[in-house]
């Protein structure tokens, strides 16, 4: 089955905008049903299932135990993995709008970027409702599985600028995977197209911040920090773009790093400090890993303001 598809048979998941999907249509049934909602619809399904998938997306949850715990943990894990793809997607798209200078729809999406983060902390929310008991009661029915192979989430961590080309190699020899990773990989991130766009408004940058193998790490500048710093002393005029644009970059920077630490938080609370299921020392790597900063200039900057 295809996510182009559904359980009754019915391929349509599209919106018709025209027609039945007018303002003037919706009006008339309205006006018809005296404002009460549709309750009967021709065929075998209902124009939701077939706009959202439904059918196929409540099909996909396959725990491997009877313990009930495991359900929570798997739906929190599927509802991450849709923001992580929501994330990407949306990155992807900061990242085009600063290459093309607009700035201000850059900014916008941004915005909404931060909210989307936000939420995918509020998943640890449920996930530290778990007792160590229940998570053990199912903890072996993983086997070798880890959150750290997720590969949207690797790709999002690529596009923030967290370039680890060893992290890419699980998901290589996926079929249908691979080219999406090894593509986040070597494109430049958001960060570097910030870089560029600030390059482009005058500020002095090395060439090594602006031309440079894309898939490898990023190396603080001195002089990109120096840059931020001064746009910050510019001031935080509403029109001031740059200025904007830093701290909606720290905002999401900021969200990604509670991220991570809500995930060590949520780990050693659970399992303590038991090896993870995908090989590394679990809490150790974790705190190790949360240290890290997306947009390291950026932080470093407030230091000279």
């Amino acid at each position: 089955m295809t996510a182009g598809s559904n359980a009754n048979g019915n391929g349509s998941h599209g919106c018709d905008l025209g027609g039945r999907g007018s303002d003037a249509e919706r009006a008339r049934l309205a006006a018809l049903r005296d404002g009460e909602p549709l309750t009967d619809f021709a065929g075998r399904s209902t124009p939701y299932i077939d706009y959202q998938s439904i059918d196929v997306l409540l099909s996909l949850q396959q725990p491997r135990s009877e313990e009930p715990a495991e359900l929570p943990f798997y739906v929190l894990g599927q509802v991450k993995e849709l923001l992580f793809k929501l994330l990407y997607e949306e990155l992807v798209r900061v990242r085009s709008l600063l290459d093309e200078d607009e700035v201000r729809q850059a900014l916008w999406v941004l915005r909404r970027v931060h909210r989307e983060a936000g939420l995918l902390c509020s998943t640890w929310d449920v996930l530290g409702s778990l007792a160590p008991t229940e998570f053990n009661a199912f903890r072996d029915s993983l086997g070798q599985a880890s959150g750290l192979q997720s590969y949207m989430y690797r790709m999002v961590e690529y596009v923030l600028g967290n370039k680890d080309p060893q992290l890419a190699r699980p998901h290589l020899g996926v079929p249908g995977v691979a080219e999406q990773v090894r593509r986040a990989l070597e494109e430049p991130s958001v960060y570097d197209a910030a870089l560029a766009l600030l390059a482009r408004r005058g500020a002095t940058l090395p060439a090594s911040a602006l031309e440079r193998d894309w898939s490898q790490p990023y190396e603080p500048s001195d002089a990109a920090e120096l840059a931020w710093a001064r746009v910050y002393a510019r001031g935080s005029a509403p029109d001031e773009e740059l200025f904007l644009l830093a701290e909606a970059l720290a905002d999401v920077a900021e969200a990604m790093c509670r991220w991570r630490s809500l995930h060590l938080l949520t780990v050693e609370r659970i399992i303590g400090t038991k090896p993870g299921t995908g090989g590394t020392h679990g809490v150790a790597w974790l705190r190790r890993v949360s240290e890290h900063r997306f947009f390291p200039d950026l932080w470093a900057a407030r230091g000279r303001l």
